[in-house]
C-alpha cells in the first residue's frame, strides 16, 4: 500500500464538506428570497430565529464538519509524514469517512436524532481508533 492512498478518504472528507457547503447555502438563498424580508434584515441572529430545520440543519452540519474531522485530517497528515499508512489505518479511515456521510446525509435532510446519533458514533470510533493505534505505536518506539 502506498503512503498516499491515506489521501483519498482525506479528500472525500473535504468534498463532503464542500458539498454540505453548497447545499447549505442552497437552502438559505432559497429561504431568504422566499421571505418578504430583505436579505438585508436578516442579520445571523435573525436568520438563526426563523431558519427551519431544512435550513438550520445544513449550517449545524457544516459546523460539525469543523469539529471531529480536524482530528481526522491532522491524524492523516500524522501518518502520511512518519510513512505508517497501512491497509488497517486507510480502512478505518473509509470507515470514518463512510459514515460521517451517512450522518451528514441524514443531518442535513430528514434528521431521524437516533440514527444520526449512530452514524456519527460509529465516525467516531473510527478516528479514535486511529488516534489511538497511531498514539500506541508512536509511544512503543
Amino acid at each position: 500500500m502506498t503512503q498516499e492512498a491515506i489521501f483519498s478518504p482525506f479528500f472525500a472528507t473535504v468534498l463532503l464538506t464542500f458539498l454540505v457547503w453548497v447545499y447549505m447555502y442552497i437552502r438559505r438563498i432559497h429561504f431568504m428570497t422566499s421571505r418578504t424580508m430583505s436579505p438585508q434584515e436578516l442579520s445571523p441572529n435573525t436568520l438563526a430565529q426563523l431558519s427551519p430545520p431544512g435550513v438550520s440543519n445544513p449550517s449545524d452540519n457544516l459546523k460539525n464538519l469543523f469539529e471531529l474531522p480536524v482530528l481526522f485530517y491532522a491524524l492523516v497528515l500524522y501518518l502520511f509524514v512518519t510513512k505508517q499508512v497501512d491497509a488497517v489505518y486507510v480502512n478505518a479511515a473509509w470507515v470514518f469517512v463512510g459514515f460521517r456521510a451517512l450522518h451528514s446525509a441524514v443531518h442535513c435532510t430528514f434528521n431521524l436524532i437516533i440514527l444520526r446519533f449512530y452514524l456519527y458514533l460509529f465516525s467516531t470510533i473510527a478516528v479514535w481508533f486511529i488516534a489511538i493505534r497511531a498514539a500506541l505505536i508512536h509511544f512503543s518506539l
